[in-house]
């Protein structure tokens, strides 16, 4: 077991949780909602997917019916991913957003219904209940509709977002209609009912999921799309099935992270903690200049990795594994200038609004799960009858040729939204995850070497100070960050923005690590103050 300092550095709201069964999101409800399935004899697996539907009613700034999905989950014996994002409409080509959007543009549209992949979220809450769960599927859809149908008071941080998103998508499809009920966003404290999400959550649970892509609420967003100049099918959504994969691993000081393959980013994370295991960072004080320059300068050496050749698997000209060999991390960490930032090019691998949460119970299964509309309400399209608030994966697309991820029918764009989890020697240590866009793999890696480098306990790592590479030499630095170390990071090159909205700019954790034997000894289970979260257990 990790030896934990339990002092936290870090003004918090926050403190660790212990507890045997637990689940930790960023929506205080949804946590009640999984613990319900808890008490009612059900496992980790059930809890969190009675929390994944509750925050598509809780948390519609982030994620919705209509959201993509991704998993790792320790059944209490082996470790299983699921890659739940959804493809192209069979529609989708270069030619078709050319002739109807322009000739100009590099990307499919941001918003609107021609932004929406078939969505993923709920196939992934279907196969893991199949294969994992214990209670009956109706039974885990319940909380959601019942929050849904008898409404929830509006909390901050959601409000905060809401009211922000609400100038650009107010004239999108479904959009007023379904998240400006008076006209305006609700004001914190007011009650929100989304009556349209309960009838859809009731007809998910009473079909096993069916009616979202073969009945009728395929049937609803066929006819919604039609109406919109979209091009989804019946088609589409009946081929749609989620994927079983084998997750990316990365050792790094006597530990193993686990991320999901791509379609998806995660292997940023792995890739940069590769490049840091070649340095000595708990040498270097843990907030200091010197350790921030760092983790900064391997974080941008993988993204330049990353979106050169990230992309759908098939697509992808060089492999993961070549990415994340030793050898060629090692190479990448020597271009690092301590002294000095830099803006470093992809290399050559070749030889010759999200919601997270988490959910971990006592018979040793840890769930680590995450989905996503992508940026905040996504399309901003929202089929009305059941209240499927969209997505806008489609904007992960390319439309230059030779792209690796140029858009074709039936294929996954690039996606952000990544699960985590860290084993030892074969056993599982925690289930864990960041929110937000290109911070995820970057909020893996920052809090990772604060617990593994440094000991700060989970929620001391969560509460620190976080950076946010964006492009170039250009980084944002959250307010409470050490003004000396800020000054160090401007010194070196480093080009700056100081944000006050940590919510936007920085992402939200949820961790659960175990505290001994799976399940023998407890969880430690961390909340991100960044949001309305809660960690709660029995």
């Amino acid at each position: 077991m990790k030896n934990f300092d339990y002092r936290n550095p870090y003004t918090s709201t926050r403190l660790p949780v212990f507890a045997r069964n637990v689940v930790s999101t960023s929506h205080p409800l949804a946590s009640q909602a999984g613990l319900r399935m808890l008490h009612q004899g059900g496992n980790a697996v059930d809890a969190a997917i009675a929390t994944a539907a509750a925050m598509t009613v809780l948390e519609p700034v982030s994620n919705g019916l209509g959201s993509d999905a991704f998993c790792i989950l320790w059944d209490g014996e082996k470790l299983h991913g699921l890659n739940a994002s959804g493809r192209a409409p069979e529609g989708w080509t270069p030619s078709y957003f050319q002739g109807k959007h322009g000739s100009g543009d590099a990307k499919p549209p941001k918003r609107g219904i021609d932004s929406v992949t078939v969505p993923g979220a709920v196939s992934a809450w279907m196969a893991l209940s199949e294969r994992f769960g214990k209670l009956p599927f109706a039974d885990l859809m319940a909380p959601a509709a019942d929050i849904a149908e008898r409404g929830y008071l509006v909390p901050p941080v959601v409000q905060q977002k809401w009211a922000a998103a609400t100038g650009e998508l107010q004239g999108l499809p479904g959009f007023a209609q379904s998240f400006l009920p008076r006209g305006r966003a609700p004001n914190v404290g007011e009650m929100f009912r989304f009556p349209a999400a309960a009838r859809a959550l009731r007809a998910i649970g009473a079909t096993g999921g069916k009616a979202f892509y073969e009945g009728e609420i395929a049937e609803a967003l066929v006819r919604f799309s039609d109406e919109q100049g979209g091009c989804l099918t019946r088609a589409d959504l009946a081929a749609h099935r989620p994927e079983w994969v084998e997750p990316l691993a990365k050792n790094y000081r006597g530990y193993t992270l686990h991320e999901i393959p791509p379609n998806g980013q995660g292997i940023a994370a792995l890739i940069a903690l590769g490049i840091l295991g070649n340095f000595d960072l708990a040498s270097l004080p843990v907030d200091s200049v010197d350790s921030q320059h760092l983790k900064i300068e391997a974080m941008k050496l993988a993204f330049a990795d990353v979106y050169r050749y990230v992309a759908e698997p098939s697509s992808m000209e060089v492999t993961p594994e070549q990415m994340l060999d030793d050898a060629y991390l090692a190479s990448r960490a020597k271009l690092i200038d301590m002294k000095k930032a830099q803006d470093f090019g992809a290399g050559n691998p070749v030889k010759g609004g999200t919601i997270y949460l988490t959910a971990a119970d006592e018979s040793g299964m840890m769930v680590s799960f995450i989905q996503s509309n992508f940026m905040g309400f996504g399309s901003g399209c929202v089929e009305p009858t059941f209240g499927v608030s969209l997505q806008n994966r489609g904007y992960g697309f390319s439309l230059e040729a030779g792209s690796p991820n140029l858009v074709a029918p039936g294929k996954r764009p690039f996606h952000t939204i990544i699960p985590a989890f860290l084993t030892q020697d074969g056993r599982p240590v925690m289930s864990f995850g960041v929110m937000g866009g290109n911070m995820q793999p970057q909020g893996h890696m920052q809090t990772l070497v604060r617990m593994l480098d440094y000991g700060q306990n989970p929620q001391a790592a969560c509460d620190a100070p976080r950076w946010r590479y964006n492009a170039g030499l250009e980084l944002n630095v959250e307010a409470n960050m050490n003004p000396a170390t800020v000054a160090g990071l401007s010194a070196r090159g480093h080009l700056l923005d100081v944000i006050d909205d940590s919510y936007q700019d920085f992402g939200a954790g949820q961790f659960i690590w175990s505290m001994g034997e799976p399940g023998a000894e407890g969880y430690l289970a961390a909340s991100d103050a960044r949001r309305d979260g809660l960690a709660a257990g029995f």
